[in-house]
């Protein structure tokens, strides 16, 4: 631990430990209520009056309500969005967004930042598995926990959004979708409500937020109010998800592929086990029409509409806006339907103070896919799997009717933030005091009926809340010397109040299917009170308070508007770290020189040249609260196929934990350190603009769970040491090769690019290498890459397998030796043993390039736009392909791997392109783990396609309306791949290619925008 950190360790011990928040969801409504009342007076009291001070209050950096400009700036968004220079983001063209229907944060930046990586496992709308990660991968990704942890922090005017915390996962044996609605929170925004996007990757510009931002930071800027006359905006479009056009396969498709492997490997017993449902071929149901995508595929409606008013005088003045969204996927009849509503009232009732309020509000319900895998996942039960569903429609529809009849899958989530501020100025200083707030809920209430779970019904019910509360303070003070010396320092303390919990409980074996809810016994005085009725239940509840306290200071030196530095130093101290590393110490400092003037050259060649460098050092801060209490007793009763179970003969007890993980104690901060150079240039007029960066980043400190000794007892222990390093270079281009005139065409270009290559640089302990699950970490090389086995082909006969002529031992595979129709895997080490030690390399599952080219051209009232995204040198898993083949091990088995859904009947694979194994042999030949099933992942994608028109420019419409602009969008147009299998972007987060996800849809959209 640094001596900085120790000097401010016995800060923390002035603070309480834990920050009690009781019944905060009426405190919030109590908060809401007086900011309306207090803002409304103030309002009525100035509306109407003239100012005779305007000079006074119209160049300053917050919201102007005294003079009306362009884009206004929120006063919400100053106490961070102002600190950073506009060097250090990236800003995201909205232009380009808001005509699209994307229905979530992560959908509108891919393709829209450079450096950005956005993935989507799934086309279901409103769906939680999206994932965005900046400037490469900061640590391992070993579970969804590890996902949550990487992702960069998200603000909406200045409010630090909080999300559905990972420790869900504690109790699910599988993590394909948490419990609950597992939707995804970031699909709350209406992108038609927002003024602009940043995207900043630069750790010493990261540095003013916190350690909330050490992944990264979008900031949000929402339109806001201003004074003048009434506007009215209308915005809306209609249009479709399209069905996607597919080859169905039946039971003789299926026969026909098991039949290439019976006929050459199976034995007289391999053939009376024999499929049922594929030994009949008289059997219609599998054997006839394949006709279940008129069922499964359709063509599904999407649509929003919005609406905005803003005024207001140069005293007060307010903003409404309002909007519903319906986006709607083209498989298994997904939809999110979301309602948004939010009002902005800004007031200066002294021509020093100004005071605003702002709430958003959205309510999102989502449709959920029917699938089987997410259903036996939700029940952690699986029955049996020996016959999928019939390709049948009138079989499949039957299924479809018994589920939408029968069963109640409710999926709601509430989203609110609000915040309260308050900015005085008084000669050079500038004070801003601000309270503000993120709050979202979700529910789910869930029910299958007997006739769809072999004899068993279930019912869950799941009530969780998120909870973020900010209290900011900040002062700033400017002065000039000389002119030539502009100095500005800033101080500031941010509190933050995090609380998560979640309630969840399961029901099996009801004694009706007429009975859907979980009721108890309600009368304390009987001796079952509370206890279930009609179901076996489990029950689920856990809750963590995270409370984060920063003290930062900023300074900032201008030397003839040509040197520009920054210093910026922070100290934070979080609840959730052990108390001997409470506080955590974090400088950086930055630097502009531009140098234009020092370079002879004509001014309509090089307009501007600037050089920039910085460092800056970032604590990382914990999202969950296990570590800090250092040894712990949990819930761990369970075993390999229940882990959740969390009592001994029906009475709850705690253990030690055995199974999730010792936890010790100096566990300190993780933190990430950053090198960055860069030169941004202009050119011929500023008609070219280029931002050339160069970055060096390290994780360092971060906890990775380690083997131990086996007669601990323990599976692992939680160790801190593990470093990663990313480095990468970065390249904006923006051009306006024709300069848009009047009745003259106009033409735009953006083009960015972005190299990233991470290295594992230690790990705890010193451990050179270590292997996790499927995954294994070495020192010096990169934490995604994919390992696998190199095929040669297959050994026909048993007389072709190798022996050691040492001792005479036939080539074994973990002990297993090797026969006729097993693989013929190389061995590298040539120990006549295949095991993990004869992996090879062969790529990794994130793309070591990403960029995309988007151009703009208008005519008349006319604009054209389309954008190219594409994701270079990234491999993929086909696990689709492997399970396809592997049917021997999958087909019938009681795992969760083994299921088959309706798209079973779907072509996939070609036969003649694997090699021909013995699916029967001990080895499992088909095993994802060789090369036979990697592929090139790179694609290349036309994303988006827009055309739209103003119309306004009529004279009939120019004096009612400002601008009407009618607009046609095309999304997910064509994909350019090599890769066999399907999209390439619905890969999970290491890189397998499941099959499990729903097809990210062609839409096709017509809008109107209306301005009056």
């Amino acid at each position: 631990m640094n001596e900085k950190n120790q000097e401010l360790d016995h800060y923390i011990k002035q603070l309480p430990p834990v920050w009690s928040l009781k019944n905060m969801r009426g405190k919030m409504g109590l908060f809401l209520m007086v900011s309306i009342v207090f803002t409304g007076m103030l309002s009525l009291k100035s509306y109407g009056k003239e100012t005779d001070y305007l000079s006074a209050v119209s160049n300053t950096c917050f919201q102007d309500t005294t003079k009306k400009t362009k884009q206004p700036v929120a006063i919400d968004s100053v106490v961070l969005v102002s600190y950073v220079s506009k060097r250090n983001v990236d800003t995201v063209k909205l232009s380009n967004v808001s005509i699209y229907p994307f229905i979530s944060l992560q959908q509108a930046l891919k393709s829209n930042s450079k450096g950005l990586y956005v993935q989507e496992i799934t086309g279901e709308p409103g769906s939680a598995d999206q994932s965005m990660l900046l400037r490469g991968l900061s640590r391992p990704l070993l579970s969804k926990t590890n996902v949550a942890e990487a992702q960069p922090a998200v603000f909406i005017n200045g409010i630090p959004l909080i999300a559905d915390n990972p420790f869900v996962y504690t109790i699910q044996e599988y993590d394909f979708s948490p419990i609950g609605p597992a939707t995804n929170l970031l699909s709350s925004i209406d992108l038609d409500n927002i003024q602009s996007i940043n995207v900043i990757s630069n750790l010493a510009a990261l540095s003013i937020y916190g350690p909330r931002a050490a992944n990264g930071a979008i900031l949000i800027t929402t339109k806001n109010a201003h004074q003048g006359n009434r506007e009215i905006s209308i915005n809306s479009y209609y249009g479709y998800a399209t069905k996607n056009k597919v080859t169905t396969t039946n039971g003789q498709d299926e026969s026909i592929l098991r039949r290439t492997f019976y006929n050459k490997y199976a034995t007289a017993e391999d053939f009376d086990k024999y499929p049922s449902y594929l030994a009949d071929a008289t059997n219609e149901n599998y054997y006839g029409r394949s006709d279940w995508t008129d069922l499964y595929y359709k063509n599904s409606a999407l649509h929003t509409i919005n609406a905005s008013i803003t005024g207001g005088t140069s005293r007060s003045n307010f903003r409404f806006f309002a909007g519903n969204t319906s986006n709607a996927g083209n498989a298994d009849d997904t939809r999110l339907n979301r309602y948004n509503a939010s009002f902005f009232i800004n007031v200066l009732p002294l021509k020093w103070l100004t005071i605003s309020t702002m709430v958003n509000a959205t309510r999102l319900n989502r449709d959920r896919n029917r699938s089987l895998r997410d259903r036996f996942a939700e029940m952690q039960y699986v029955p049996d799997l020996i016959s999928p569903i019939a390709p049948n429609k009138n079989i499949y529809g039957n299924y479809l009717s018994e589920y939408e009849n029968k069963t109640i899958d409710n999926n709601i989530n509430n989203v609110i933030q609000g915040s309260f501020s308050a900015n005085a100025k008084y000669k050079n200083f500038d004070f801003i005091t601000r309270i503000s707030f993120d709050y979202n809920e979700g529910m789910r209430d869930l029910f299958y009926p007997t006739t769809l779970m072999d004899g068993n019904n279930y019912v869950s019910n799941f009530y969780a809340y998120n909870q973020r509360l900010n209290v900011d303070n900040s002062l700033a003070y400017n002065f000039t010397v000389n002119k030539t010396h502009v100095f500005k320092a800033l101080f500031g303390h941010t509190l933050s109040l995090d609380v998560n919990k979640y309630n969840y409980l399961q029901g099996y074996k009801g004694t009706s299917d007429y009975i859907r809810i979980n009721s108890v016994d309600g009368d304390i005085s009987h001796s079952d009170y509370l206890q279930p009725e009609g179901f076996y239940t489990k029950k689920f509840t856990d809750k963590q308070k995270i409370n984060v306290s920063s003290l930062y200071s900023s300074f900032d030196y201008t030397l003839n508007n040509e040197f520009f530095a920054t210093l910026i130093a922070r100290t934070d101290g979080a609840s959730n770290m052990q108390a001997n590393n409470r506080w955590f110490f974090s400088p950086s400092v930055s630097a502009k020189w531009d140098i234009t003037k020092y370079i002879k050259t004509q001014k309509s060649i090089l307009s501007s040249l600037n050089l920039n460098a910085s460092y800056g050092r970032l604590g990382t801060l914990n999202i969950v609260d296990q570590y800090g209490a250092g040894p712990q007793y949990v819930t761990d009763l369970g075993w390999s196929s229940n882990k959740s179970v969390g009592s001994y003969g029906g009475i709850g007890t705690l253990s030690r934990p055995y199974s999730s993980g010792w936890i010790g104690y100096d566990i300190p901060w993780a933190y990430v350190e950053e090198l960055d150079l860069g030169v941004d240039g202009a050119f011929f007029n500023n008609r070219l603009q280029t931002r050339l960066s160069f970055y060096a980043k390290n994780n360092k400190r971060m906890i990775l769970g380690v083997p131990v000794n086996a007669e601990s007892g323990y599976t692992k222990e939680y160790k801190s040491g593990l470093d990663v390093n990313n480095k990468g270079i970065e390249l904006a281009v923006s051009g306006e090769i024709l300069k848009a005139k009047a009745n003259k065409l106009g033409w735009t270009t953006d083009f960015n690019i972005a190299f990233n290559k991470n290295t594992l640089k230690a790990l705890p302990n010193n451990l050179k290498e270590i292997t996790i699950g499927t995954q294994k970490l070495t020192v010096g090389k990169p934490i995604d890459q994919i390992l696998v086995l190199q095929s040669q082909g297959v050994y026909q006969t048993d007389v072709d397998v190798p022996v050691n002529p040492a001792n005479f031992q036939i080539m074994s595979y973990k002990g297993l030796k090797l026969h006729g129709g097993d693989p013929k895997w190389k061995d590298q080490n040539g120990d006549y043993v295949i095991d993990e030690n004869d992996k090879v390399a062969m790529g990794g599952y994130l793309p070591r390039i990403v960029g995309n080219f988007s151009s703009t051209l208008s005519y008349k009232g006319f604009n054209l736009d389309f954008n190219i995204y594409f994701a270079l040198k990234r491999s993929i898993i086909n696990q689709a392909a492997a399970n396809q083949l592997d049917f021997i091990n999958k087909t019938g088995n009681n795992n969760i791997n083994a299921v088959n859904e309706i798209t079973f009947w779907q072509k996939g694979i070609d036969v003649a392109d694997y090699p021909i194994y013995n699916p029967w042999s001990a080895v499992q030949s088909y095993r994802t783990d060789q090369d036979i099933f990697v592929e090139n992942g790179s694609y290349a994608k036309l994303r988006s396609v827009s055309l739209g028109y103003d119309i306004s420019k009529f004279k009939y419409f120019s004096k009612n309306f400002k601008k009407i602009y009618v607009y046609a969008s095309a999304l997910n147009v064509y994909t350019l791949k090599s890769y066999t299998g399907g999209d390439p972007e619905l890969v999970n987060y290491v890189g397998e290619d499941t099959g499990y996800g729903l097809p990210l849809p062609r839409t096709f959209t017509l809008g109107l925008k209306i301005d009056l």
